[in-house]
Parts: structure tokens; C-alpha cells; sequence
């Protein structure tokens, strides 16, 4: 895939994407990964196996793909983006991924895909490192040993392992709740950008932000 279905400007590229990968999301309703085909997904998308590969490798592009998708679609619908300037902001990427992980699973006999349940976690946390990444990539370190690339990557993996282990927690608290204690542990890696550190205060109004 040349570039990320966000950056997709052609409405015909679009439309193709959007088919193959509703196509994919409809089959594992019912099918496991492992039990659907490229074929299986051209039938039920109306398109040629030829254009599946003009789009993607194999099925795992597209499931990576789909899911980047659902969740750059939902943090666009919140109007959320992080330019950088302040690591409080990432709240509301953190509020996003615990609804996206509520909303993913809410569909579908979910057992069916747990054997592909690491693809399905770097998808997301490649979404979220995305999302950071454009604010950080321009940003001088503090430290010249880092990079751009590992703050997103490391806060990416903060953000998402700290997130599904809320998700997994039975009779978790609402996720409005979780965001303050997660954005704590967030922003001391966000905050290797050169500016000054987030104060404990930002950090609660922050969270209390994201929540309404």
C-alpha cells in the first residue's frame, strides 16, 4: 500500500478501500481470520483479486488497514489531533482508544479472532503512534538519543497496553476515569519534546476535559 488510506485523496481509491475493507469487517462477524480468503473478500466486496492487490499485500494489510480506519474515522468524528505543543492533549487520544476497544468489541463473536488478537494490537497501536507522530516528528528533544520515532512509538504503546488492560479489567471503572491516571503515565514521555513539563494540575484538567 504507497500511502495510508487517510492520505487517500482520490474518491475512487477511497470507495475501493472502504468496499474491500467493509467486506473484510462483515466476514469476521461470522469467520475467523484464518478462515477467510482474499477470495472470500473480493466476492463479498464486488471487485477482482487484481485490484484487492493493487490496494493491499494480503489480508493483513487489510486488517490493518481497516482498523487504522475505524479509529483515525473516530478520533476525526471527535475533532481530536496532538500537534505537540502540549502532551495534556493526548486525554483525549486516550479516551479514544478505551471507546474504540468498548466499540470494537461490541459486534461479532469476538473468541473467533483472539488467535489474531497481536495484529489486531499493533494495528491500533500503529494508529495511535500515527496520530503522535505528527506532532512530535517536528519537535526538538530534550535528549539528543532520542528520536521522533521512538517518543511516538513508546507513548503509542503506553497509551494502548495501559488501555486494554482497563478494557480486560472486570468491573472496570468508566473510561472517563481511567484517562487522568493514564495521561500521568503518558506525559513524562511526551514530554521529552523541548518544552516545559506538564504540571499534576494540567494533567487532571486535562482528563476533566476529555471526559465531557
Amino acid at each position: 500500500m504507497p500511502i495510508s488510506d487517510c492520505e487517500v485523496r482520490d474518491p475512487r481509491i477511497r470507495r475501493t478501500r472502504q468496499l474491500l475493507q467493509g467486506a473484510l469487517r462483515n466476514l469476521m462477524e461470522s469467520k475467523s481470520l484464518d478462515e477467510i480468503s482474499v477470495q472470500d473478500i473480493t466476492d463479498a466486496a464486488t471487485v477482482n483479486r487484481a485490484t484487492f492487490y493493487d490496494h493491499y499485500t494480503d489480508k493483513f494489510a487489510l486488517l490493518e488497514a481497516m482498523i487504522a480506519g475505524g479509529f483515525h474515522h473516530l478520533l476525526a468524528e471527535r475533532n481530536v489531533g496532538f500537534d505537540g505543543t502540549c502532551p495534556s492533549a493526548a486525554s483525549a487520544i486516550i479516551l479514544a482508544t478505551c471507546d474504540y476497544l468498548v466499540q470494537s468489541q461490541s459486534g461479532g463473536d469476538c473468541t473467533k479472532q483472539r488467535a489474531f488478537d497481536p495484529l489486531i494490537d499493533a494495528a491500533i497501536v500503529a494508529a495511535i503512534r500515527r496520530t503522535i507522530l505528527k506532532g512530535v516528528e517536528n519537535q526538538p528533544l530534550q535528549n539528543p538519543a532520542l528520536t521522533p520515532e521512538i517518543v511516538a512509538t513508546a507513548a503509542s504503546w503506553a497509551i494502548y497496553g495501559a488501555a486494554k488492560q482497563w478494557f480486560q479489567t472486570p468491573d472496570r471503572p468508566p473510561a472517563t476515569e481511567i484517562v487522568g491516571p493514564i495521561l500521568g503515565m503518558v506525559v513524562p514521555i511526551l514530554s521529552e519534546t523541548a518544552r516545559p513539563p506538564v504540571s499534576e494540575p494540567a494533567v487532571h484538567q486535562a482528563s476533566e476535559l476529555a471526559s465531557q
